[in-house]
Formats: C-alpha cells, sequence, structure tokens
C-alpha cells in the first residue's frame, strides 16, 4: 500500500479531528507539520492537479496570514504561478489538514467527503 501523508498544523483544532478520524479507522499516515515543512511550489502544483479542486481551496482563507495580505482581492488578478509561488512561501498561507495520497487528495476536513474516498 502507498503511503499517505498527513498536513496539518498541530494546534489547528480541525487538524486534530481529522487526525483522530484517520486514527478511529485505522488509516495510517505518515504526520508533515504544513509550519515546520511547508509544501513546496512543485508540490502544490501536483497536489492541486491531481486534486480535481480550484487552487482557491488550497488557500486558508480564514488564516491570520491570508487576511493580512489582503488576498480576498488580490487572487482574482493574480496568475497561477502567482499563486503556487504565494503559497510555498508560508504554511500558514495553505489549507489543512490535507492528505496526500497517490490517487487523490483531500483538502480541508470534510467528514463525509474522507469518508467517501475510504468506503
Amino acid at each position: 500500500m502507498s503511503e499517505k501523508v498527513f498536513v496539518c498544523y498541530p494546534r489547528c483544532t480541525t487538524c486534530k479531528k481529522a487526525e483522530k478520524w484517520l486514527a478511529d479507522n485505522g488509516i495510517a499516515v505518515t504526520v508533515r507539520d504544513i509550519k515546520e515543512n511547508n509544501p513546496t511550489e512543485q508540490e502544490l502544483r501536483s497536489w492541486h492537479g491531481r486534486s480535481g479542486f480550484p487552487l482557491k481551496r488550497f488557500f486558508n482563507t480564514s488564516g491570520l496570514k491570508y487576511k493580512e495580505l489582503g488576498l480576498k482581492d488580490k487572487l482574482p488578478t493574480m496568475s497561477a504561478d502567482e499563486q503556487y509561488a504565494l503559497l510555498a512561501t508560508d504554511g500558514m498561507l495553505v489549507k489543512r489538514p490535507m492528505l496526500v495520497c497517490d490517487d487523490f487528495i483531500l483538502v480541508g476536513f470534510k467528514e463525509n467527503e474522507w469518508q467517501k474516498k475510504f468506503y
């Protein structure tokens, strides 16, 4: 079986809920702290391409950094290249938790979405 990487911020309550869900369902993962080990631009491009989600879904739109930078108004005029580069600068800009698997990517924790992918 392939490795599953759980990209999270340990102090985030939603990440804690997702991690508990994974443990309760017996799903083994490698944990990656998004603040200590921010996704690279190349990883973000790959994950976005495999996810089927719009690029905006990869932004932590409720985060302080997102608000400080005024990204709500800036994102619509930024190119995809600029958005990938920006996301790669700071893990706090990236939506979490994220579960990276060989054949799918889950962004944010919506239990019903995660349930559908595994059962």
